[in-house]
């Protein structure tokens, strides 16, 4: 048998779950497993665990538990957010991304421009040598039809953080939805959403040591 140490250097695909975690996830896997809409104790229980989780990690982003929409992954998330823009501003057909996102947010769009009657416009914003984008371009982008702004916060491949902030403000100044992709954020940068114009953050636990 290898004495060998073998080091983990993937955590930006996925995290080990913490040994915390799994403690405080056993009992809902053995003896808690009611509905949590169910009206009765089992179902209570769970529930009130589910508000519980709810609240925490609208702690962990600085916004109301109300506002926190649990998906199955960041994939149905990212997708969430961005068809939710587009049915609320049906009228406008152009979504502004960049060229370097997660395939969730690239296959999505490209899906949308492709499908013949939807006659979306998808503007794909390049980034520069040192992998950030040009504000000006970015500015230059929206216009009276966008209906969505989806850019990722910190890039899964290079590290390089967007200015979010700046462009969730850009955005709201024109009355445009601003969706970021913080899978590669939480947890490593302060959020508070109270004090951003971000309309929609997805997240993704696997990324935290949680399950996947």
């Amino acid at each position: 048998m290898s004495d060998k140490k073998i080091v983990y250097m993937d955590n930006n695909a996925t995290t080990m779950v913490a040994p915390e975690v799994v403690e405080a996830m056993m009992p809902y896997l053995t003896d808690f497993y009611g509905n949590p809409s169910s009206m009765h104790s089992f179902g209570g229980q769970v529930g009130s665990a589910v508000k519980k989780a709810r609240g925490q990690v609208a702690s962990l982003l600085g916004c109301d538990a109300e506002e926190i929409i649990f998906t199955s992954c960041g994939t149905e998330s990212d997708s969430t957010a961005v068809l939710s823009a587009l049915r609320t501003h049906p009228d406008k057909r152009h979504i502004v991304t960049t060229r370097v996102e997660h395939p969730a947010i690239k296959n999505l769009c490209e899906n949308l421009s492709s499908i013949s009657g939807n006659n979306y416009r998808v503007t794909r914003l390049m980034v520069a040598d040192d992998g950030m984008i040009d504000l000006d371009e970015y500015v230059e982008a929206l216009t009276e039809e966008t209906a969505i702004v989806s850019a990722m916060w910190a890039n899964n491949e290079t590290g390089v953080i967007f200015p979010v902030e700046e462009m969730a403000r850009m955005a709201k100044d024109r009355n445009i939805s601003f969706h970021t992709d913080a899978v590669q954020t939480v947890g490593k940068i302060p959020i508070n959403l109270r004090e951003l114009d971000i309309d929609f953050l997805s997240l993704s636990g696997h990324k935290l040591h949680a399950p996947k």
